[in-house]
């Protein structure tokens, strides 16, 4: 039987899915399953961090890398250097070498204070110097003592930015409480990246599950980007650490897979309706726990 092939959408893989594994673990995966490329967030693998090595993996496997996901999370933050800036500039030149049509960032963190009071513009200079789409992540607040605090500058929530383009993450609209499918309509065409997964929320665990384990509206949201006619990517950024071996994990990732590639391409195949009865009108390590230090901070933890 022959793969279902998604109309418009690329389906991909990051590179973080397959964690403890490293980077050269998801090309091979992807390849094997019939994902239709890769994002690769750059780490502390080595691998993941060299355009030579990365254009030797694609060739090999024939997996396009698709994206970029820049090195802004807290364990990432000595990869590349202290200046974000500066990774931001590495991300969006592996890009360019590459051919992968999106850099993944996310907001600055607090304590990057002079890099928050310019990202919104930074990003948008950066953006009118190159064809690679920055699509800025939807992030969360942490929940302590009673107290709600964002560990993201000027706003862990895109909703309120100017940024032209967005990625959704389905695992950070647990965590952060937020209606996810109200976002992704409030975003419209801003909305240029997904990354599915799900989540439960609470206890300050990005927990990336694959989707359909969760409560996130992973299916109806996948449907409704199908009826609006999304052709951008669709990542799958879940965790499988907690898989016994290879095999286990490439079942998940199988899993995750089927899920998204059959809500997608059934909506976009689904008849359309009019009001007149016409045809269809649209329907309307990644993963930390996190903590407050004594001064006040918060800092990533496990």
């Amino acid at each position: 039987m022959s793969p279902i092939q998604v109309p418009g959408a690329p389906v991909v893989l990051s590179t973080a899915s397959v964690y403890p594994e490293k980077t050269p673990v998801a090309f091979e995966i992807a390849a094997r399953l019939g994902y239709d490329g890769v994002e690769v967030l750059v780490s502390s693998d080595p691998v993941s961090q060299d355009v030579d090595m990365l254009r030797r993996l694609s060739d090999y496997h024939q997996v396009p890398v698709r994206a970029v996901h820049s090195p802004c999370l807290v364990v990432t933050q000595r990869v590349w250097g202290r200046d974000p800036w500066e990774k931001l500039l590495r991300s969006k030149e592996m890009a360019e070498a590459l051919g992968a049509e999106v850099v993944v960032v996310h907001p600055a963190f607090r304590w990057q204070r002079d890099y928050a009071r310019e990202f919104e513009a930074g990003v948008e200079r950066m953006r009118e110097e190159t064809a690679v789409t920055f699509a800025v992540e939807n992030m969360y607040p942490v929940r302590m003592r009673g107290k709600e605090v964002s560990p993201y500058a000027p706003d862990w929530n895109p909703l309120e930015r100017d940024y032209p383009d967005i990625t959704l993450d389905l695992s950070h609209t647990a965590m952060s409480g937020s209606d996810a499918m109200d976002m992704a309509k409030q975003l419209g065409d801003r909305l240029s990246h997904v990354h599915v997964a799900d989540g439960l929320g609470g206890q300050n665990l990005d927990e990336h599950l694959i989707p359909g384990r969760g409560n996130q509206p992973c299916g109806e949201l996948l449907e409704h980007l199908a009826s609006k006619g999304y052709e951008n990517q669709l990542v799958l950024e879940v965790n499988t650490r907690k898989a016994a071996n290879r095999e286990a994990r490439e079942l998940e990732l199988a899993e995750a897979l089927a899920f998204t590639r059959l809500h997608f391409a059934g909506a976009a195949q689904r008849p359309r309706r009019t009001p007149d009865g016409a045809g269809a009108a649209p329907d309307e390590d990644p993963h930390r726990t996190w903590r407050v230090s004594p001064d006040g901070t918060v800092v990533g933890a496990g």
